[in-house]
């Protein structure tokens, strides 16, 4: 296990920050949080946009190292923190792959090309404008898709990959967690993974992180 440098982690209040959080929180790193929150005056903070002229949070500092996007944040943690029985990424290659494929499909097709469409003409229709078209390809979409999840689920073990808890359940359970903002109905067996999943202390923990 590589030591630590002094970690700081940029955002708060988002699914996508809760990752972060999340996998700090599971490999048992200190780190410090700056609150920052989407879409509020704390974002134009100066420090934060030298760090990342894009604007977006979460953003990893790990000494001179600055990672953006959550799947890159806790793909990287997993990649250089694992210690112990913890590593959130498998080492084998066949594990490996199904790991990046997990996280390929929660990031692209359950989060960016489902949940943000409804995030942005939803929730935020007044900036991004009314698609009734557009909200309801992108549900009917997601159920699709979170249906064809149910087959590939392990049939032995709690998680995504088996046996292993891995930052594909991270990114999975963040992802149904801002599913809920759209009342959608899961499939039983996603309800039973979401359920397993939760009540790890480390996400309670990592909620909690989150929100402060």
């Amino acid at each position: 296990m590589t030591k630590p440098s002094r970690l700081t982690l940029w955002g708060v209040g988002t699914s996508r920050t809760l990752r972060a959080h999340w996998a700090l929180i599971e490999l048992g790193l200190d780190y410090a949080t700056q609150p920052i929150r989407t879409r509020t005056l704390t974002m134009e903070n100066p420090a934060f946009l030298a760090l990342h002229p894009r604007g977006k949070i979460p953003v990893l500092v790990d000494g001179d190292l600055v990672v953006s996007e959550s799947p890159a944040i806790v793909t990287y943690l997993a990649e250089t923190y694992c210690s112990g029985a913890t590593h959130l990424i498998p080492e084998t290659p066949w594990a490996r792959a199904r790991y990046f494929e997990w996280i390929s499909f929660i990031s692209m097709e359950l989060d960016a090309t489902s949940l943000y469409v409804l995030r942005r003409h939803v929730d935020l229709y007044e900036t991004y404008g009314e698609a009734p078209a557009a909200n309801n390809t992108a549900r009917e979409y997601f159920l699709r898709m979170i249906q064809s999840a149910v087959p590939a689920l392990p049939s032995k073990g709690d998680f995504l990959l088996g046996q292993d808890f891995s930052g594909a359940d991270i990114l999975m359970i963040s992802c149904l967690n801002f599913s809920d903002r759209f009342d959608f109905t899961l499939p039983a067996e996603i309800t039973a993974y979401r359920e397993r999943v939760s009540a790890r202390p480390t996400y309670q923990a990592a909620l909690k992180a989150n929100n402060p």
